[in-house]
């Protein structure tokens, strides 16, 4: 027998083969944004959880990891969270004593709830914007029909009454021309908040991120065009924006990330006028003025907020072609949208269409088409023209 020291060599050890560990991200909400985030979650090799209120929305159709729960719920929160790295949201309904319950327990929780307050509340937004220096129109709280009249009176009719919170897609916001008009808002029972008018020529937003570690990128200013309170098209870059306004643009939106606390996207809605921008809503999440990115961007919207909710090196923010168009899809009267499918794709290979696992009605968002080119003409007509296609004849 061989003593030891005449045996042969032998090669190390190899630890056994697995997979890869990787972290986990728990998005609250399944929306069509928890959906598209899955195809970043995919590319960056991160397993992305969702809380769903039901298995048939949108994000629970094609994401394995899909939990049931409430997200008003504290408990269901909290077993949500077991296991997640960090936790984000794909709304800002969540209740901000439950998200300081999450980060008082040691959850990583993006944006915090200090700074999401300014996304759910319109009230303490307007007021921390002011404080910063942020541009504004003037504003006031209202309980009452003697408050509106008041604010009238210094700054002039129509009065734009705003819930605090819970509006969106032009829900809960009303132009009043008259007390008649405002009392109809009163009426609703919700609290609101007035603001003067803004005569605007046209809305812009500008989309950031930045890292728990102080990184912030900002993408190219778009234009969002406004049907009925809907965003019915993003134009990328905004035409005919100087390049001093568009870094004035997104500079205010550097600073009110950084102002408020935020981790992970901002959006910021802003009007343009005659003397200047005006900062209009907040949204914390990914968005829809961000759509165009998946295709148009180097870093779509959703890869960046999952590499800024996980404090990874956030990526590049530039465009893939010179002009890019994103139109929203809206539901038509004719449900069956796969059987104009094909014919859009025969039409414009380059056409990029993304649909959100929505039933189909009227007016409803169900998904987007994203078309990149050269010349704004063409790509808007491009855009449009597949929506249109897409949705069916109006008399159908």
């Amino acid at each position: 027998m061989n003593s030891p020291k005449d045996s042969p060599s032998r090669p190390p050890a190899t630890p056994a083969a697995g997979p890869v560990a990787a972290p986990v991200v728990g998005m609250v909400g399944a929306g069509q944004l928890a959906r598209m985030t899955q195809q970043a979650a995919i590319a960056l090799g991160i397993e992305l959880r969702v809380l769903a209120g039901a298995r048939d929305e949108s994000a629970a159709k094609v994401i394995v990891d899909t939990r049931l729960g409430d997200y008003r719920d504290l408990a269901d929160l909290r077993e949500f969270a077991k296991g997640c790295d960090a936790v984000t949201f794909d709304h800002e309904h969540v209740p901000t004593g439950h998200i300081q319950a999450l980060a008082a327990e040691g959850r990583a929780v993006h944006p915090g709830a200090d700074a999401l307050v300014h996304a759910q509340d319109k009230a303490v937004m307007r007021e921390r914007l002011t404080a910063i220096g942020a541009p504004c129109p003037a504003w006031a709280r209202v309980e009452d029909l003697a408050g509106v009249e008041a604010f009238a009176g210094e700054h002039g009719w129509p009065v734009v009454l705003k819930a605090v919170r819970g509006g969106y897609d032009g829900r809960g916001v009303w132009v009043c021309s008259s007390p008649d008009e405002a009392r109809a808002a009163l009426d609703t029972g919700v609290d609101l908040l007035a603001e003067a008018f803004v005569p605007f020529e046209r809305e812009i937003a500008v989309l950031v991120a930045r890292s728990p570690h102080g990184q912030g990128v900002s993408y190219p200013v778009v234009e969002t065009v406004q049907q009925d309170g809907i965003c019915v098209e993003v134009i990328a870059p905004a035409p005919d924006l100087g390049e001093e306004e568009a870094a004035y643009a997104q500079r205010v939106a550097l600073t009110i990330a950084r102002d408020l606390g935020v981790t992970g996207l901002l959006a910021v809605e802003m009007f343009v006028t005659k003397t200047g921008l005006v900062v209009n809503e907040l949204a914390m999440r990914p968005h829809n003025s961000g759509h165009w990115t998946i295709e148009g961007a180097r870093t779509s919207q959703f890869e960046q907020h999952l590499r800024a909710v996980l404090n990874l090196p956030l990526g590049s923010p530039s465009m893939t072609a010179p002009v890019v168009v994103m139109a929203n899809l809206l539901g038509g009267p004719d449900p069956d949208v796969y059987a104009r499918y094909e014919h859009v794709l025969a039409n414009d290979p380059g056409i990029k269409i993304h649909f959100y696992g929505k039933d189909v009605r009227p007016g409803r968002k169900i998904g987007h088409v994203t078309a990149l080119g050269t010349d704004l003409d063409e790509v808007r007509a491009r855009a449009r023209h597949a929506v249109t296609c897409l949705r069916g004849p109006v008399d159908a």
